[in-house]
């Protein structure tokens, strides 16, 4: 369905997308910075706060206005990477193989993806794809196609329907049919790559040090509802200031799952420890993407390629967002512990993660003071000017969503978009609510991450600590019905005789 105003693309036509770095808008964003300082200062000045009180808000302020400049003068150094003649004749030479996990995906996303791999300017030398034991479609028709398609396109493939097991062992099926690849891009089921993406997102590698490579990943559905449309203007705005930022110094902390490229040697290395990672005793089969990505930056360079562009379907109601939204931070707590284990010193990763959780520590205690210390111990009440302060930032960092040009929606849509930066902003604290929750809690979630779960939040099992033993696989005593033991874990099997899902009780501890 199509916004009213917006130019639906023609039959048959190819989502596409594209970043637009403009000059105008970075000064609209240096205006709109000196205009959140300026607001703080009139907040601070019109509250007739006395000097002592004032001395000490402004040293709150200071800091904070510190990193803010600091964040925002790392993500304008980030630049697309240019490819020399001498790097287009390397890159040419690779064997580039897509790996796409299928599990519950409707065939209509599928198809959609499917076929942009097939409209790529450099179009991938083989794909992978792994049904994870669907039990909603056999894909019939659009596997089909896809047997006639891909041959007449010079594609080679596989298509492989397994037990189901998880996301990251239908990859690894992929991975073991596959020893000829030099890059592996991982996708999820519904992204749909811009005609551009493989070309751009293979250029970062003719940096010998360069591990992965992160896309920039847009909602499919972006005006289904108000849901994913700040969703939209939160992730990508996230992407463009945070990741950019951390692209400038090579340290990406966490590729997305939809769009992401990894040197083949970065997977199949590690390919025992992705599958058996353990936290505390239990297996982890969640954040499979962060995890990936610190394998990359224990061998060098983690990067994001800005022109290299993915769509996909974000969720469409709070309980499916607010499932994916827990799962990841479940899957942060995690990854901050093996980073402050596993990574060097000497690589930046190391200290930008610190600096994200100086960063975080520090917003969360001028928000505690100026909420509760000023009011309780000092009997002064922060003035409802600075309510603008992080409306006025958001809207700043938000005009690089707009550089992001749409083939399937005008500006005047997108600016809509941008001017519900302060939705964004509370649903971002909503998050944040739920993350530092999380962290305090550590708790571990029960749910896997295919795309299709994504959006639909599929109850699925999982654990959580790094290591390379195999864990014990359970006990499987004979199929129950659904409900049956509704308080213990469920594993889902696929029986070889019918491929019927049985869904398997596990034996208490």
């Amino acid at each position: 369905m199509w916004a009213r105003g917006d130019r639906p693309p023609p039959q048959n036509a190819v989502l596409a997308a594209r970043q637009h770095r403009s000059g105008t808008i970075f000064m609209a964003i240096v205006v709109l910075a000196m205009a959140a300082v300026w607001t703080a200062h009139h907040a601070l000045v019109a509250s007739a706060y006395d000097s002592t009180t004032t001395g000490r808000l402004s040293l709150v302020w200071t800091a904070l206005f510190v990193v803010f400049m600091v964040q925002t003068l790392m993500y304008h150094l980030e630049r697309p990477r240019r490819l020399s003649a001498r790097g287009a004749r390397q890159l040419s030479g690779l064997h580039v193989a897509i790996l796409m996990p299928v599990y519950n995906e409707d065939p209509g996303y599928l198809k959609l993806g499917l076929e942009s791999f097939l409209a790529q300017t450099r179009r991938p030398d083989s794909v992978h794809i792994v049904d994870d034991g669907s039990t909603s479609s056999d894909y019939a028709e659009v596997r089909a196609w896809w047997n006639r398609a891909a041959p007449e396109a010079g594609v080679a493939f596989t298509w492989q329907r397994v037990p189901n097991a998880g996301k990251r062992h239908a990859q690894a099926h992929g991975v073991r049919v596959s020893p000829e690849a030099d890059i592996y891009i991982t996708v999820d089921s519904d992204s749909c790559l811009a005609p551009n993406a493989v070309e751009e997102v293979l250029i970062p590698f003719s940096r010998p040090r360069v591990q992965s490579v992160a896309g920039i990943v847009i909602a499919t559905n972006n005006r289904a509802n108000l849901l994913t449309r700040v969703t939209d203007l939160w992730f990508v705005t996230s992407q463009l200031v945070d990741r950019s930022g951390q692209s400038a110094v090579g340290a990406v902390m966490v590729n997305s799952g939809p769009l992401a490229a990894y040197r083949a040697p970065v997977i199949r290395d590690n390919l025992d420890s992705y599958l058996n990672e353990t936290f505390m005793g239990r297996p982890v089969m969640f954040s499979d993407d962060s995890l990936m990505t610190l394998y990359a930056q224990e061998r060098g360079l983690t990067v994001q390629q800005p022109s290299a562009i993915v769509f996909t379907a974000m969720p469409e109601k709070w309980s499916h967002f607010s499932r994916m939204y827990l799962r990841w931070m479940r899957g942060s707590t995690i990854r901050s512990v093996w980073r402050m284990r596993y990574l060097s010193m000497a690589r930046p990763a190391f200290w930008l993660h610190l600096l994200r959780w100086f960063q975080m520590f520090l917003t969360q205690m001028v928000t505690v003071w100026l909420l509760v210390v000023e009011p309780v111990a000092f009997d002064h009440l922060p003035p409802v000017t600075m309510l603008w302060v992080p409306f006025i930032i958001g809207w700043a960092q938000g005009l690089r969503y707009l550089g992001v040009i749409r083939s399937d929606e005008r500006i005047r849509s997108r600016a809509l978009t941008w001017l519900m930066m302060p939705a964004a902003i509370v649903l971002a604290w909503t998050a944040a609510a739920l993350d530092a929750l999380v962290r305090h809690r550590h708790v571990c979630p029960h749910r896997l991450g295919h795309a299709a779960e994504r959006r639909r939040g599929l109850p699925r099992r999982s654990g959580c600590r790094r290591s390379r033993r195999r864990p014990r696989p359970p006990a499987v005593g004979p199929a129950v019905p659904a409900g049956r033991h509704a308080q213990r874990a469920l594993a889902q099997l696929l029986a070889p005789e019918n491929e019927q899902t049985l869904r398997i009780a596990l034996p208490r501890r």
